[in-house]
């Protein structure tokens, strides 16, 4: 490790989630699905420019792009890509996050207040917080998520790209910086110009708690349910009406509950039920479809489909139809070729003084695209905790520690 007792990493990150990068599924048709991810992409490009990166520039997409040269003596080795995401997850507002700072003392966690009195979380259901006594944590005031995921990841890449520019006797191969759109809604690596990029491998930062490295993550879907019904005077109803909120409630109850993702853990996949809008006429209800394994995943969406087969044949007429998207595969098929960049990483975080625990990645990340075309990704930790709800927070020994994990991997690509 270097020298340097602290990075800038605290005060970027502070900076970082203070700014709204909340994307949007209504509008996923688009990227950036909103344009005030803009806002976070300039501030990085000015900021990496002032630290002399090259290539710096922001595409119309919200791309952010720069090039840090390779150390002395290590011009010839293989490009290496950082990669984390600018957006917020939609599920809990980003807007106005108010970050401070706890020191946890055991017992419950308090972040904050929010409208039905103080936010909290407590070691019965978050058993890590035992570790975590004497630590200084970064919280927000309970009304909004942190957004350490995944701005802990980029102000640790930008930490680390700072250290290199204060430090140019640490070695490092020409590292490719990219800070991507849209990850939250699956489609933050779709544009990615990986040619341009010129990075034989990459590394997400974009895990949970200090420590994570993960080669393997869901395979995954979105599945669109839509029920057609037909609306009367409930006076005039019987044997006419059709209720879509009827027609939802029964196709929503043939499916199990033990594929719910309150009952799975680690390798067991879901069906989740993340939103229904319904009137009589009209109902939509939005699911997602994950596993890691390919042929289980592959059932899964074909239960939707029998489902709605089932309530149509019920019905005698078709007014269910679904809709199923592919979103991303199991990035453990490409990866799983190159070890190397495993034993690499769990080499750095044990240079860091990092316990490392490979985890399969109980959701995705831009790696399991970027693998599949043709940029082996793994992902590593940023530190957090309880990301997408108002009880996210992060050590900041995390966020210092990642840094020198980072450091230390860089190196060992020189």
């Amino acid at each position: 490790m270097s020298e340097t007792a602290h990075s800038d990493v605290l005060a970027r990150f502070m900076r970082y989630v203070r700014i709204d990068t909340t994307s949007s599924d209504e509008h996923a048709d688009r990227v950036p699905s909103t344009d005030k991810q803009f806002d976070l992409a300039r501030v990085l490009a000015d900021e990496l420019t002032e630290l002399g990166c090259e290539g710096v520039h922001v595409t119309d997409n919200a791309y952010v792009i720069a090039h840090v040269p390779a150390s002395a003596g290590a011009e010839e080795r293989p490009a290496l890509g950082l990669i984390a995401h600018l957006d917020t997850t939609e599920v809990v507002s980003g807007t106005n996050v108010n970050p401070h700072i706890v020191h946890y003392e055991g017992g419950p966690l308090i972040c904050g207040e929010g409208a039905e009195g103080p936010v909290s979380i407590a070691p019965d259901k978050l058993p890590a917080l035992d570790a975590l006594v004497g630590e200084d944590l970064v919280v927000t005031d309970g009304t909004t998520l942190l957004g350490a995921d995944d701005k802990a990841g980029v102000a640790e890449i930008m930490a680390l790209v700072a250290r290199l520019a204060a430090h140019p006797e640490l070695a490092h191969p020409r590292l490719g910086i990219c800070f991507c759109p849209d990850e939250e809604i699956g489609h933050g690596a779709e544009l990615l110009d990986i040619e341009g990029f010129g990075c034989t491998y990459a590394y997400t930062v974009d895990g949970g708690p200090i420590g994570e490295l993960e080669w393997e993550c869901f395979n995954a879907a979105e599945a669109t349910v839509r029920f057609r019904g037909y609306s009367i005077h409930p006076g005039d109803a019987k044997d006419k009406m059709v209720n879509a909120g009827n027609l939802f409630a029964r196709f929503h109850a043939l499916l199990p509950k033990h594929a719910r993702p309150e009952h799975t853990e680690g390798y067991e996949g879901f069906i989740h039920l993340e939103g229904v809008s319904a009137t009589c006429e009209h109902a939509t209800a939005r699911y997602i479809v994950r596993d890691h394994d390919a042929a289980k995943f592959d059932a899964k969406s074909a239960l939707i489909e029998r489902a709605a087969a089932f309530v149509n044949a019920e019905l005698g007429s078709d007014r269910v139809t679904v809709e199923i998207k592919q979103q991303y595969r199991n990035m453990a098929e490409i990866v799983a070729d190159y070890p190397e960049l495993i034993e690499l990483a769990k080499e750095a975080f044990t240079a860091a003084g990092v316990e490392p625990h490979v985890l399969p990645i109980r959701g995705g990340t831009d790696g399991a695209q970027l693998s599949f075309r043709g940029l082996p990704c793994p992902n590593l930790s940023t530190g957090g905790y309880c990301c997408h709800g108002v009880n996210e927070f992060i050590p900041v020994s995390s966020l210092e520690k990642m840094v020198d994990v980072l450091e230390a991997l860089v190196a060992r690509f020189a």
